[in-house]
């Protein structure tokens, strides 16, 4: 198969790859050793393997890395506040957002990417976002939480 050489902001860094064009992101992520985006589905239906390119939440198993010559992709890797976590996922720690943990990743880089637009949310809106992600384990209830007291936290900050 043809290579193509594409770079790639990942996390801030940056990578000059040879990939195929069927390379599909979620692929190339994991081999370079972004462990934390999930692949579950391989059809988008999941959400495990969300990530955010240029600051919007994307499927990873749906995007060819190809496609993606000089965006900045952000995987949950990135979250954080040196080496610490960041305040969703503190939220997330702190009321058991997660339980087996698989889904968890991609839920984090979409709602972390709707907290940066939105500084409210009404818990009907959360639960609309996170619908579209699949947790087996939590009944979404702890999740919708962990949102609310991220937002609440930040709130107080301000």
């Amino acid at each position: 198969m043809t290579q193509h050489a594409i770079t790639l902001d990942v996390d801030g860094e940056r990578y000059e790859l040879a990939v195929e064009a069927r390379r599909l992101l979620s692929d190339v992520l994991r081999d370079l050793g972004r462990t934390g985006v999930h692949v579950g589905c391989e059809h988008g239906v999941c959400g495990a393997c969300t990530v955010q390119v240029d600051g919007a939440p994307m499927r990873a198993c749906l995007l060819f890395a190809v496609q993606l010559e000089g965006q900045a992709i952000r995987t949950v890797a990135a979250l954080g506040d040196n080496g610490g976590l960041d305040g969703l996922q503190q939220a997330f720690h702190d009321v058991h957002g997660l339980q087996c943990g698989f889904c968890t990743p991609g839920l984090l880089m979409t709602l972390d990417a709707l907290l940066r637009e939105r500084a409210e949310l009404d818990e009907a809106t959360i639960r609309e976002v996170v619908s579209g992600h699949l947790c087996r384990c939590t009944g979404y209830d702890n999740i919708v939480e962990a949102v609310q007291l991220a937002l609440r936290r930040r709130a107080k900050a301000a």
